[in-house]
């Protein structure tokens, strides 16, 4: 099956790390024999702008226009970029993104894995005959369903596309709420490498990833933005009085500085670490070498970074964010609250009395890769199906 991913997240030499999880999907479908290529419309803004405008702007413009990854052929048209003009930059992806569909002849299904601003296109393409499926992995569709004039294009874009699926069941129902079709609507959340993200000696992992064997860690793994809300975190490791402690983050982002100041702002500088993006592969040694991972957002889809954590042994507490409590269901783990003090409180009793790794393993190893690529095959194939038997 020829399969074209329009999207407006995926690696790139500029930003490895972003939308890995879609790309490794992406792969492991290519590694089944189907025919994979992605469009990704990037964002263009005249050269004198870039450097008054954030950092990502000018990384964008390096970003190549063309490039294979894995095997999969990736090209990513420019478009005219206006800051806070939502709906307009949107119409600007859709018609470079519908372009870029068709360059290469017409696709057995067009896949917009990522809902915003792809849902703009849709209409374009399922008029064209393409069957469209739309994947939502989190802020694309709720932070998106907050703004009236975004919600009412993503609303049109869901209507129109044969399929919608998610990463989480919580995000699923709110693409079908906002006009997705609930007779196909499906599920089909991220998997795990359980055989890569397994338990191992914590003191070797430390060892590899050079943290001193003594201390505890407690890992805050993700993007420094505000719906992670890497202060709460913060509050909440400082609330649990722990002795002998270190918080150390993975990620980046424009609260980095914010977070940095108010570590010192808390007496904490010299027990919280920033350690900016770090390669997957190194990730679970890190996993590892904790002894906890936080997690507070305020929104999520179903979080990878929590699957990867009990995977590897390594104890949780997270606050009830979108899918988070379909991955997180143990109370000792889950926060219902975003009280930093309770979050602080059930991170030192967890600390006390951690679950072992078999227990943590238990409830999440049946998402695997396999079966997650399993079901999106099927997905692929009745859109496919549905379009033929409409023709």
């Amino acid at each position: 099956m020829q399969v074209r991913v329009l999207t407006s997240l995926y690696p790139s030499p500029e930003t490895p790390f972003e939308g890995i999880f879609a790309a490794r999907k992406w792969e492991g479908l290519r590694a089944r024999g189907h025919d994979i290529d992605v469009v990704m419309p990037l964002p263009w803004v005249p050269g004198p702008l870039q450097s008054v405008l954030p950092a990502h702007y000018a990384r964008m413009a390096r970003t190549p226009r063309e490039e294979v990854r894995e095997g999969i052929p990736v090209v990513r048209p420019r478009y005219l970029h206006i800051p806070s003009r939502g709906v307009s930059n949107a119409s600007r992806f859709a018609k470079v993104g519908v372009r870029g569909v068709l360059a290469s002849g017409r696709p057995d299904v067009c896949v917009i894995d990522y809902a915003w601003p792809g849902a703009a296109a849709a209409q374009a393409l399922a008029a064209r005959g393409i069957p469209v499926i739309i994947n939502g992995r989190g802020s694309d569709v709720l932070q998106v369903a907050e703004v009236e004039s975004l919600s009412a294009e993503l609303e049109r874009g869901l209507r129109a596309a044969h399929a919608v699926t998610a990463v989480s069941q919580d995000l699923l129902d709110a693409m079908v709420r906002l006009g997705g079709n609930p007779d196909a609507a499906t599920l089909t959340p991220n998997g795990v490498d359980t055989e890569h993200f397994s338990p191992g000696s914590q003191d070797e992992a430390r060892n590899r990833v050079g943290q001193p064997l003594g201390d505890r860690i407690v890992l805050v793994v993700g993007h420094l933005i505000p719906r992670k809300d890497p202060i709460l975190s913060m509050d909440a490791f400082h609330a649990a009085g722990l002795d002998n402690a270190r918080l150390v983050y993975v990620g980046r982002g424009p609260l980095m500085e914010e977070v940095r100041a108010h570590a010192a702002s808390l007496g904490l500088q010299e027990r919280v670490s920033l350690l900016g993006e770090r390669p997957p592969q190194e990730l679970v040694d890190w996993y590892r070498a904790a002894d906890a991972m936080l997690l507070t957002s305020s929104r999520e889809g179903r979080p990878n970074v929590v699957l990867e954590a009990l995977s590897t042994g390594c104890p949780v507490v997270a606050t009830d964010a979108g899918g988070t409590s379909e991955v997180v269901t143990s109370d000792r783990m889950l926060s219902r609250t975003r009280d930093a003090g309770k979050i602080g409180a059930m991170l030192s009793d967890l600390l006390a009395a951690p679950p072992t790794p078999a227990e943590l393993r238990a409830g999440i190893e049946h998402l695997t890769w396999r079966s997650s690529l399993d079901g999106l095959e099927r997905i692929l194939k009745q859109a496919q199906d549905s379009a033929a038997a409409q023709a």
